[in-house]
């Protein structure tokens, strides 16, 4: 436990410590001189001498006050640290001690300093601290390992070992011994007088592989070594009586040891069977969630890790402070009764085994005070734009405030309180909507707008991950290719590669394995990026094709170069000695091998969106860390005749080094393999400097590593990198880059790059990737970075919103900073570059920049778009004010207005109501129709869209779309658009179909000149029909069905809306039912035609008559359409008068 009382003034010079140093008050500097010393605890120094870390100071006395844990330490600050600090010493930043400031705190060299407000004397709170530890000079000794079994099977006394590692410091290596022997009790012999009787077994893995040098050990008191496992697995042991009942366990490098219990059946002979599993890092599949209690109340925290062996150990942390378990009774649960509000903060777990550990993510915990409410009822902002024609104020602005309620957790009730199971919980939602009424030159809008905000039951909107697999090279698509989500195959793509994903609930990280059955390709692991608060994230995915397999004499050495391509060196080779091909069973393969080795070279920049994975592990803090690539390869070695799959005994990788730019990686380079289930590398070995060459290349130095090729198929050739960034990113609705108009669910992806030296615009090859969906506030993307080179590494970025690519800031022929989103000079210093500034003909939906890290000295880079590593929580809260980088849609003249307020990228802020667009919020259908225009120039299309059959929606608005008409660049003076209208269909009660009543307008002196025939007869075929006696329109009650290009209506449902549209557009543009394109065919496909002209001077359009008249016009189609072919109305529905301007006296409105 950690001591308590106010700290010492000073500590401390060891007895046993000849020249350690001695403490000493000082004014303000770091000191140099020490006070006399104060006695530590004794026994506290093992060693010849101690010195001083660096101050560290890593938190800041806000909140519940000031923490200076030392595991958080660590993790910032790797390796500054020793092992076992024997003393420690804080000071506030003005450099007092506490005593002097009269502060209590709590300090211990195990785990660090902590002052906490709540325990200072009234009126006070603690200052701003830094610590310092006191470590043993050169003796850095870990921990004792375990003992090692008995040397001796049975019969006579042996001896164990344990071990300890010694991490050497720069002055002194470490004294002592890093062994330690002890001597062992005799033990009997497992029946040494029943010679005849014998125990025969197998070592295999859960594939069936044969495991040699397996050790076999009689379970006891200390274990005794019984055999070996051969080359085929197999083990004997003599000796074993009849009728002997005893356990043995099963032990091998790399796997989870075996039990087994093993009883003579009285022939003589005993018989097992073992199968060990490979060990598998923990891995978090339930995460804890966020939770809001009130004062009093108890909360339960969940987590839950998978792995082999299973995880058993579990610990739990507030604000990254470890939590006593004898305190605290925890085990994968943490259960927190009578709460304070001090314990609000963050919690997370972490999962521990004999193969590693793996952190949860945080989870936050809002403790409110007795009646405190968790939701305002006070909506907060939210804006809307109005039609051009409804300016809301004096100042001509067109965006009106509909408010929104923020979506977050509620207090539960105490009855309502859940533990671990998948309780949806409350959140802040719409309590009551008013309708309200906006003036637009002489008419009124209606426009709902939220009134109260409330808790209610969360909405639980589905969470997909759509896309497309395709092979790099042709773009040939993988047709019905198996889906896995970890080792539960899901699903298969369909015949043109697409795939649809449910995202399972509590999810944080998605783990998809493609497999091609007809193995063409290898096998894409895909960690892919999902929109947490609802609806579908479109991905496209491409698979590296295998390369052709080329025969290799088994009985011969052979090496297979990796990387040799295009006239280059190859990065690296493989090296297969003489008899190492072994079949599943350990038996060594003689005769021809078809070997295919697929290299990703991360020399060519096309192959980054083929790497697996994300580049990632676990450390041995169970935290997620990057890794840069050299190279990734994957193999497959078959016999010749027959196909089987073989396996390697220990094969040689070497690495040119001369192939590693930055020298510091040299020391950090390994060999990873990657679990298929978690998408996390695993090491699987060190690749050391080697002098010596083969052949032709003796100049050349390798780093050599070695390796078995068994399960595992795709290896890494990977350093970990610690220089590492945060990279804020926003997407905008338009060019504007109005802070209300930003894109939510937009895919954020950022290729690390090795630019030459002095050409950032030239890449040398990428490093990493990463891919990031934007939220409410946009995203923060991980990436390499360098404070003391800014061009050490760069950073391609690019934006996609359902497949379509985003457009990034234009940088030449002049930079903008304003337009960048990033003031001067950081922005020079970023060096940002958009993809096409040196050649026009290039796409203009990518940039690039420097990732210079920030200068925390310097002002001008202390408010991003560059964050460091430990300021993501500033990074991802970053006010839309602060530098960012941007994107945004190119949408000329594209207007959207609903009545009921919806923000489509955010499907929590869906709000039930008749006069909702989308009256379903987990099935989103977009209908389209196609317009054909014939005339000298592009036009607005507008429709305008009520209820039209339905008693409680008829006449309403439900909402408009403007679409300008694109050119049709095979066709003369000819234009189509794809102009969107409400479906008819189901309202969200679920009790009624609606026939909405669809106006179609094109701006201009325009006339219809034809309908689709087809259209019309359907139309005429459900009944009741709407005329259309006017020709500057077309109007139609919509049809229910689905219909196809046949009849130019284009409809898609999915579960994402702006998805959705994006593939019914596609489809319009191409005049087809499954077909996507972006130039429109106009007279392919089209449901209406009109035929515009120029009008005589002084002469209005139809369309501007409904800008200037919007009475009288709309009377006008009524008059023309009549009443009697209309639907019905309800007879028990009163109209006041401004229902009745609502229905059609609207500015704008036609």
């Amino acid at each position: 436990s950690v001591p308590t009382g106010p700290l010492q003034q000073g500590c401390c010079a060891h007895p046993a410590l000849p020249g350690a140093p001695t403490l000493h008050p000082l004014a303000s500097s770091i000191p140099t001189h020490f006070h006399p010393p104060v006695p530590c605890p004794a026994g506290s120094v093992p060693g010849r001498g101690a010195e001083w870390t660096s101050w560290f100071n890593i938190d800041h006395p806000g909140g519940d006050g000031d923490y200076e844990s030392l595991e958080a330490i660590r993790f910032y600050y790797r390796g500054r640290v020793c092992e076992r600090p024997v003393a420690i010493q804080a000071r506030t930043t003005e450099w007092e001690l506490p005593e002097e400031v009269g502060e209590v705190v709590h300090v211990s060299p195990k785990k660090g300093f902590r002052c906490i407000n709540k325990e200072q004397p009234q009126g006070k709170t603690c200052s701003n601290y830094h610590i310092r530890f006191l470590c043993p000079l050169g003796e850095s000794w870990m921990e004792w390992g375990t003992w090692s079994p008995c040397s001796h099977s049975c019969g006579s006394a042996g001896t164990r070992v344990r071990r300890r590692s010694c991490k050497k410091t720069k002055k002194m290596p470490c004294t002592g011994r890093p062994t330690e022997v002890q001597k062992c009790p005799p033990s009997p012999c497992p029946g040494t007088s029943c010679p005849e009787h014998t125990l025969q077994g197998t070592v295999v893995s859960t594939t069936g592989s044969a495991l040699p040098d397996a050790h076999i050990y009689l379970e006891g008191r200390p274990p005794v070594l019984l055999a070996r496992s051969d080359a085929h697995g197999h083990f004997t042991v003599t000796g074993l009586c009849e009728g002997t009942a005893t356990n043995i366990s099963i032990h091998r490098e790399g796997f989870a040891p075996g039990l087994a219990s093993v009883v003579s059946n009285g022939s003589g002979v005993a018989v097992v069977h073992v199968r060990l599993q490979r060990l598998e890092k923990p891995y978090m599949v339930l995460h804890p969630k966020a939770k809001v209690r009130v004062a009093g109340q108890e909360v339960t925290f969940c987590c839950k890790a998978s792995g082999t062996p299973v995880p058993k150990k579990y610990y739990w942390y507030h604000n990254g402070t470890l939590l006593e378990r004898k305190v605290y009774r925890y085990g994968s649960r943490l259960v927190l009764r009578g709460l304070a509000p001090e314990q609000a903060g963050t919690y997370h777990c972490k999962a521990s085994t004999e193969a590693g550990a793996i952190k949860s993510a945080p989870a936050p915990l809002t403790v409110l005070a007795q009646g405190q409410q968790s939701c305002k009822p006070e909506p907060e902002p939210s804006l809307v734009e109005l039609p051009s024609e409804c300016p809301q104020d004096a100042t001509g602005s067109r965006y009106y405030n509909v408010g929104r309620c923020p979506p977050a957790p509620c207090a539960s009730s105490l009855a309502k309180q859940s533990g671990c199971g998948a309780d949806a919980g409350h959140c802040c939602g719409v309590r009551r909507m008013e309708m309200r009424e906006i003036p637009c030159a002489g008419s009124v809008l209606p426009i709902k707008v939220v009134a109260e905000c409330g808790c209610g039951p969360c909405a639980q909107p589905r969470v997909l991950v759509q896309g497309r697999v395709t092979a790099a090279d042709t773009g040939e698509p993988l047709r019905f290719g198996q889906i896995f989500l970890g080792g539960k195959k899901v699903g298969f793509t369909g015949y043109k590669g697409s795939f649809t994903i449910e995202v399972p609930p509590d999810t944080q990280r998605l783990v998809a394995r493609f497999v091609d059955q007809q193995q063409r390709f290898v096998d894409a692991v895909k960690v892919l990026p999902f929109n947490r608060r609802g609806g579908a994230v479109y991905q496209e995915v491409k698979m590296l094709r295998k390369k052709e397999p080329v025969d290799l004499d088994s009985s011969q050495s052979n090496a297979i170069p990796l990387g040799e391509a295009s006239g280059r060196e190859p990065v690296g080779e493989l090296i297969l000695p003489a008899g190492a091909f072994l079949r599943p069973s350990g038996e060594v393969f003689r005769g021809t091998v078809k070997a295919s080795v697929t290299f990703l070279d991360p020399r060519d920049m096309a192959t980054a969106s083929t790497a697996s994975s994300d580049l990632s592990f676990a450390n041995t803090e169970g935290e997620i860390i990057p890794l840069r690539t050299y190279g990734m390869f994957t193999v497959d070695f078959r016999e010749g005749e027959t196909g089987a799959v073989l396996q390697t005994g220990p094969v040689e990788v070497r690495m040119d080094a001369g192939q590693v730019w930055m020298p510091e990686h040299l020391q950090k380079m390994k060999l990873w393999s990657l679990n298929p289930e978690t998408g996390l590398w695993e090491e699987e070995g060190v690749l050391r400097p080697a002098g010596g060459s083969r052949g032709k290349r003796e100049e050349r130095t390798f780093l050599v590593g070695n390796l078995e090729i068994r399960e595992r198929r795709l290896f890494n050739l990977d350093v970990p990198e610690d220089r590492r960034c945060f990279v804020k990113v926003r997407a905008y609705s338009n060019e504007k880059f109005n802070p209300y108009e930003q894109l939510e669910g937009v895919v954020i992806s950022l290729i690390n790059l090795e630019p030459q030296p002095g050409y950032p615009a030239n890449p040398r090859a990428w490093g990493r990737f990463d891919s990031v969906v934007t939220g409410p506030n946009g995203a923060c993307l991980p990436a390499f970075c360098d404070g003391q080179r800014p061009d050490a590494y760069s950073a391609y970025v690019t934006a996609t919103l359902g497949g379509e690519e985003l457009e990034a800031v234009a940088s030449s022929p002049k930079l903008n900073p304003n337009a960048v989103g990033v003031s001067q000079p950081y922005l020079g210093k970023l060096g940002y570059r958009r993809l096409d500034h040196d050649d026009p003909n290039l796409k203009k939906t990518a940039f690039q920049i420097n990732v210079a890290k920030p200068d925390p000295n310097n002002v001008d880079e202390t408010n991003g778009p560059i964050y460091p590593y430990r300021s993501l929580e500033e990074c991802e809260e970053a006010p839309v004010s602060a530098n960012h980088l941007r994107f945004y849609r190119v949408e000329v003249d594209k207007y959207e207005y609903n009545v009921v307020p919806f923000k489509e990228s955010d499907l929590t802020s869906w709000t039930g109501d008749y006069l909702s667009w989308w009256p379903n919020p987990q099935e989103f259908r977009a209908c389209f129709i196609k317009v054909q225009i014939e005339g000298p120039q592009e036009y607005m299309v507008r429709s305008r869209n009520v209820g039209g059959s339905h008693p409680r929606t008829r006449g309403q608005l439900y909402g408009l779309r403007d679409t300008r008409s694109v050119r049709d660049m095979l066709l003369e003076n000819t234009s189509g658009a794809c102009v969107e209208f409400k479906c008819s269909g189901m309202l969200f009660d679920q009790s009624l179909v609606d026939r909405t009543l669809v106006s179609i307008i094109p701006q201009g002196s325009c006339h219809r000149t034809a309908v689709n025939s087809l259209l019309r007869e359907y139309l005429n075929r459900h009944p009741p029909v709407a005329e259309n006696n006017h020709t500057a329109a077309f109007t139609m009650l919509a049809p229910v069905d689905p219909l196809g290009h046949n009849y130019g209506i284009y409809t898609v449902t999915d579960q994402n809306p702006r998805l959705a549209k994006e593939i019914a557009i596609g489809r319009c543009f191409d005049g087809t039912s499954d077909g996507f394109s972006r130039e429109m065919k106009a007279d392919a496909g089209t449901a209406v035609t009109f035929t515009c002209q120029e009008r005589p001077a002084g002469r209005e359009s139809f369309f501007q008559r409904l800008l200037t008249a919007p009475a009288e016009a709309l009377a006008e189609i009524r008059r023309e359409m009549g009443t009697s072919e209309m639907p019905p109305g309800p007879t028990a529905t009163r109209q006041t008068p401004s229902s009745r301007r609502r229905m059609g006296q609207i500015r704008g409105q036609p």
